[in-house]
């Protein structure tokens, strides 16, 4: 049985010689050929490049020595019935080519598998500022779905692979985050200084329990950024093993020493009724974002090819918004996430780095919580929250609100403003500029927006026609 003494302590313990051969023996790859995993971009575009390797190891499974409480301040211990499990699964790493070039952060994705397959939403999220930092980024499959999908979709690359099943995942993605920070076979020879977890959706809800859980005892990772969770968390264990479900509604520890960034979508606080709302802290931030939805036209359609444009394109989708998606009711929400979103995870890194947290946002204004509606302006968005320059100078009503089939409920909506309304609300194109690059140069100020993202928003409208 894996005792507390396995695990690394930030990476200062681990250095110990058994420990390294140990984890050394457990990486197989790079391995030939190209991944299954669609990134988007072309990394040798932008000097990076991907491989793939296999992490093959022991996990354990979690018992909770008392009931978990609403609070997070579980105390568990690995299930000694459970332990010790063999696995075999994948981690796709994107990196710099040159390691002059890497910044020491890797930031680790706990892979989506909502739709039957790992997605890297945070990848496709934030790839631009991911690859302008320096960072490396690798794309963990640490559930049973994405490795089972992996070995029926192509055997003859992923048929050694073995899941033992999802209460082992949490242990799964210590072993990534340990494997990284030791082994440089994994990372292609990059020594990182600092390691991220992250994850969006129902990965979000795995890190939520993870945090609670799993960190206090392996202190694997230096800092989370915890994107679109619901209410509660997901389970310590589940079938075959005796399941353990986490109370709803769940916080995240209050006593947890390593920083915590949560960044929700507008419609995750109306779905999460403000449950998952806590107080910021000196190791948690809260950012709910204005006019933004769970998935977004960026995340599912501009983002993959984003090379610099997405700017100019977002706007396009807000001005003339594609015909809504089969099933859904309304076009998909065109607003500002990805770009705090971007901000979140350099703000975090600098966090960690210095000590510095980043600013406290404000929370989304509610006329009521029971349940959850927010109060809008005369367009129809979001008053408060984290606010972006398309709903501080609004060209459309951009909102997380949508219905219709599949997951036409996580896309939100836009709905472009007629001429009317736009010369109702501006005199001419030059003042829509004019409040749009003052919205901003006010969220550079106010740390929710990055310079480098700041000046191709602003790119983004010059000569821009109105009406």
């Amino acid at each position: 049985m894996r005792t507390k003494g396995r695990y690394a302590r930030r990476g200062a313990i681990i250095g110990a010689l058994a420990s390294l051969v140990l984890l050394t023996s457990c990486i197989e790859g790079p391995i030939a050929g190209t991944p299954t995993l669609s990134i988007g971009i072309d990394p040798t575009l932008v000097g990076y490049e991907v491989s793939e390797v296999f992490l093959g190891q022991k996990a354990d499974a979690y018992t909770p020595n008392a009931p978990l409480t609403a609070d997070g301040e579980w105390d568990v211990s690995v299930d000694a019935a459970n332990s010790d499990v063999l696995f075999k699964t994948r981690l796709v790493v994107v990196r710099p080519k040159l390691a002059s070039a890497f910044n020491g952060t890797v930031i680790v994705e706990w892979l989506n598998v909502t739709g039957g397959a790992d997605l890297p939403v945070e990848w496709l999220s934030a790839h631009r500022e991911i690859v302008r930092s320096g960072a490396a980024w690798v794309g963990v499959s640490a559930q049973a779905v994405g490795v089972n999908q992996l070995k029926a979709a192509a055997p003859a690359r992923y048929g050694s692979l073995n899941h033992p099943g999802d209460s082992y995942s949490y242990d799964i993605f210590t072993n990534a985050a340990q494997s990284i920070r030791v082994n440089p076979q994994a990372t292609g020879g990059l020594k990182p200084k600092r390691i991220i977890g992250t994850g969006q959706s129902q990965s979000a809800g795995r890190l939520v329990t993870y945090i609670n859980a799993v960190q206090p005892i392996a202190k694997a990772f230096d800092g989370f950024l915890v994107h679109s969770r619901g209410a509660g968390g997901a389970s310590l264990s589940q079938s075959p093993l005796t399941p353990v479900p986490a109370p709803n509604p769940l916080q995240i520890r209050g006593d947890q020493t390593t920083p915590v960034v949560v960044v929700q979508a507008e419609d995750d606080v109306i779905r999460s009724n403000t449950l998952a709302r806590q107080p910021d802290s000196s190791t948690y931030r809260l950012w709910e974002l204005a006019g933004t939805a769970h998935l977004d036209t960026y995340t599912s359609r501009i983002g993959a090819g984003d090379y610099g444009n997405g700017p100019s394109r977002m706007l396009a989708e807000m001005r003339n918004p594609r015909p809504a998606p089969a099933g859904c009711a309304a076009s998909q929400n065109a607003g500002g996430l990805h770009w705090t979103l971007q901000a979140a995870f350099s703000k975090l890194d600098a966090w960690i780095r210095t000590g510095t947290p980043p600013a406290t946002g404000a929370r989304l204004q509610t006329v009521s919580t029971s349940p959850t509606v927010l109060e809008r302006d005369g367009v129809g968005n979001a008053l408060g929250g984290v606010r972006s320059p398309q709903v501080d100078a609004p060209v459309a009503r951009i909102d997380g609100i949508n219905s219709g089939t599949g997951f036409c409920g996580l896309f939100g909506s836009t709905a472009a403003l007629t001429t009317a309304q736009l010369q109702a609300r501006y005199a001419s194109s030059a003042a829509f500029v004019a409040e749009w690059n003052a919205s901003a140069d006010a969220l550079v100020a106010s740390g929710f927006l990055l310079p480098a993202d700041a000046a191709e928003l602003k790119a983004s409208v010059v000569g821009i026609s109105l009406f």
